[in-house]
């Protein structure tokens, strides 16, 4: 059994109302795909960080994962000659 180890880094900042989040992911030949993220709060809601962070976050790594697919889908492209339409979003 192969064991590999992929690490994803997630920066947040925050200027006034809104949040940014960058997901850094190192792939197995320590390329970097990076995906971001924005959250931006109404001023007439909560101020609770954490929502922010979260909404973030997780449209940084839906990004990412976007590009990741479409990386697998032009690698698998190349190799077939073959146009990939089921991975790309």
């Amino acid at each position: 059994m192969r064991t590999k180890m992929w690490n994803v880094e997630i920066v947040i900042t925050e200027n006034d109302h809104v949040t940014k989040a960058e997901a850094r992911l190192r792939g197995q030949n320590a390329e970097l795909i990076a995906g971001e993220g924005t959250a931006h709060r109404n001023r007439a809601d909560q101020d609770v960080p954490h929502i922010g962070d979260e909404l973030a976050v997780a449209r940084a790594l839906s990004e990412l994962t976007h590009r990741l697919l479409s990386e697998a889908a032009s690698e698998i492209e190349t190799r077939t000659g073959e146009r990939v339409e089921r991975l790309r979003a």
